[in-house]
């Protein structure tokens, strides 16, 4: 079990570095260092917001607008820490007794 944890520990760093990448790449399209126009850039822009909107989309409809400042992708960080703090303080204990 103590397999699946890691597993689970691996996946949520993955998602977190994607959160990250979305975050950083949202910023850069708002401010034009980046063009939408170029093919690569577009898709690569499309990955991460259909990997990424699911989970952020939620947590937009519960917190209120702050004038355009997102705040989601801070959220959901702090959540995914947590959980991962809670699986290995609680689970891995337990799993190793």
């Amino acid at each position: 079990m103590i397999s699946l944890l890691k597993l689970i520990d691996i996946i949520i760093d993955i998602y977190t570095w994607i959160l990250i990448g979305s975050a950083i790449m949202s910023w850069l399209v708002a401010f034009g260092v980046v063009n939408t126009r170029n093919q690569l850039v577009r898709m690569l822009v499309d990955v991460l917001y259909r990997l990424t909107e699911p989970a952020l989309r939620p947590i937009r409809r519960v917190i209120p607008n702050l004038g355009g400042v997102d705040i989601s992708p801070i959220i959901l960080l702090l959540a995914l820490f947590f959980v991962r703090s809670l699986m290995w303080e609680y689970l891995a204990p337990a799993l190793m007794r």
